[in-house]
């Protein structure tokens, strides 16, 4: 615990992931501190009882904690999001999770505290090795429930945001997303937390609410006293403690700009994005969960670019049937209608759903067993999800995209899946859009090469630029050591980016980018400059996005482009673009951080 009286020097600046952008400024509340993980030691044979009774117990609490928490959530605009805390419930419920604590309880002669640390990190090590950072996030969804038995168990008082009756800054060690639905936004605003990343539950509910937050700040709660002014950047993800009466007033008046600039924005939402010789392009949103459509229509979203399917078989007892797969994929589709929705089929590998399939742990999983050629091995799993995709075309525009695909045998593998599954439903009488696009997610460096030859086969190409510079560029931008080689603008990323757009040109199929490439203003012109007219990214990017390009003509952003394609280095391709949209945009430019 840390003590009230640490005294923190003056603009003390903690870095770590913006996960909702603003800025906010004002007095810190902790609603909890880094504490230790559970305790674990043995206990005698008579003692193995009452464990388990406590243990039960303690579940029982959570769950009365979680319904009370719901029933007292009174923004309608968390409504939506409270199949969150009802994940939370279907934890807290399930069997294998219950029976594997009380199992340790009983057979290892563990304490109850010890088997619930020991049966989380079984169920956490399925998360660790995931790429996709939604998904490796939805892990933080188990650590609040550990966290809160954990607590229970040891019969320690858990605080309430509803607690807060005075305007402040809301810090935690780890915020649950059930406290932050009950977050009043008169009272809090701005989130700060040492754990949890940009795809959090608890990040896409501040995003929701339109909290400023920074998350993944590490020890920030066990140096920071409560009480303290601090100044959260959500866009830089920086928060400075303490700050001086120089970087108030300058914080200050970026808080006004930035605002200013955000009502500004809004004006471009119900405009077409066009250059200014009449260039139409489409900017879509990347959205993970059906409730995420309307906020993306309200930023001005021409339909969904990507839409992931595999939170839907993750923390499961059992895999997801068709019905299942149909309510979420049909909620999307038909929120969405008239406008588009790309269904990506899963891309996970099978180690994550059906372990038993993948006794053998992957030395590389980022190179296995997953995406299509899992899919491609269980059949029936993936015809599964491909009928569900199907029946959900009739309910608006679907489209289907295959991830991780890096030859063409695999695209007409994928092709003939699908046709099995027409055929099955049509013989059932089912309606689905028998015309339903079909696409290539464009993600390898050998897709690239060969995308001539996947254009003729495939309705579009979707480019997922994070894998595909991490691929190559032999990359791993979440390892800090070499982070800093990931670099969009090396030549390299610029050639194979022109080569997709050049030869879905030719073959007459659209070409979208839906990687982070897409959502930055910085790269958005460049990336039309190279030749593709959809670009699909996180909603909030839309507005800025579009006023960027409604600023160039076709030519110019081909000629910077072009420019771009000339220069040996990723270093000097970075500082001649700033330099030109530092030209351009001087506001945007720096409230954004292009």
């Amino acid at each position: 615990m840390v003590s009230e009286k640490t005294r923190i020097d003056e603009d003390t600046c903690f870095v770590g992931i913006g996960v909702s952008p603003g800025i906010a400024i004002g007095e810190v509340f902790f609603l909890s501190r880094a504490r230790e993980p559970g305790v674990s030691r043995p206990i005698p044979a008579d003692r193995v009882a009452a464990e388990i009774a406590l243990f039960r117990e303690a579940v029982a609490l959570s769950k009365k904690q979680l319904l009370e928490a719901k029933g007292r959530i009174i923004d309608k605009r968390m409504h939506k999001h409270l199949f969150i805390i009802d994940a939370h419930l279907l934890i807290l419920d399930d069997k294998m999770f219950l029976n594997d604590t009380v199992a340790r309880i009983r057979d290892e002669q563990l304490n109850a505290e010890g088997a619930v640390k020991s049966t989380l990190k079984k169920f956490q090590k399925l998360f660790d090795s995931i790429q996709d950072e939604y998904l490796r996030d939805r892990k933080a969804d188990l650590d609040s429930v550990g966290d809160r038995l954990i607590r229970n168990l040891r019969g320690e008082a858990i605080r309430s945001v509803t607690e807060i009756r005075e305007k402040t800054i809301l810090a935690a060690h780890d915020l649950s997303p059930a406290d932050a639905m009950q977050i009043d936004r008169d009272r809090v605003f701005g989130v700060i937390a040492d754990q949890g990343g940009r795809t959090s539950h608890t990040a896409i509910l501040a995003r929701s609410l339109g909290i400023p937050a920074v998350f993944g700040l590490g020890n920030f709660s066990s140096l920071v006293p409560n009480g303290v002014a601090v100044i959260i950047d959500g866009g830089s993800g920086m928060v400075i403690v303490n700050p001086s009466d120089a970087t108030f007033k300058e914080y200050l008046a970026k808080k006004q700009a930035l605002e200013y600039s955000e009502i500004q924005l809004a004006r471009f939402r119900d405009l077409p994005t066009v250059t200014t010789d009449g260039q139409r392009i489409r900017l879509r949103a990347n959205i993970e969960f059906p409730l995420e459509t309307a906020a993306a229509l309200r930023q001005g979203a021409e339909g969904v670019g990507l839409y992931r399917t595999e939170i839907m078989f993750l923390g499961r007892n059992t895999l997801p049937d068709e019905e299942d797969q149909l309510r979420e994929l049909r909620e999307v589709v038909a929120g969405m209608a008239p406008h588009p929705v790309i269904i990506r089929t899963l891309d996970i590998g099978g180690e994550k759903i059906l372990p038993e399939l993948s006794p053998h742990r992957e030395a590389n999983p980022a190179m296995g067993l997953r995406a299509v050629r899992f899919s491609l091995r269980e059949t029936a799993l993936f015809k599964c999800q491909l009928r569900a995709i199907l029946r959900a075309s009739h309910y608006g525009r679907a489209a289907v995209m295959f991830p991780m695909i890096s030859s063409l045998p695999e695209v007409r593998a994928c092709r003939s899946c699908l046709e099995e599954a027409m055929a099955e439903l049509r013989q059932e009488g089912i309606p689905f859009d028998p015309g339903i696009p079909v696409g290539v997610m464009v993600e390898i460096p050998a897709a690239v090469m060969i995308a001539d030859l996947l254009a003729a086969e495939a309705d579009f190409f979707s480019v997922g630029t994070n894998d595909l510079i991490q691929y190559g560029l032999a990359v791993d931008r979440g390892n800090q050591s070499v982070a800093y080689l990931y670099q969009p603008l090396h030549p390299a990323v610029l050639r194979m980016l022109r080569q997709i757009a050049r030869c879905s040109r030719q073959a007459g199929i659209a070409a979208a980018v839906c990687g982070e490439m897409a959502g930055d203003p910085l790269y958005a012109p460049v990336l039309i400059g190279l030749g593709f007219e959809e670009l699909s990214m996180n909603a909030h990017s839309i507005p800025v996005v579009k006023r960027v390009i409604r600023d160039f003509s076709l030519r110019e952003v081909q000629e910077l482009a072009a420019a771009l394609e000339r220069f040996e280095t990723a270093e000097k391709s970075r500082e001649f673009l700033e330099q030109e949209m530092r030209r351009r945009f001087p506001d945007l430019f720096e409230i954004f951080r292009m």
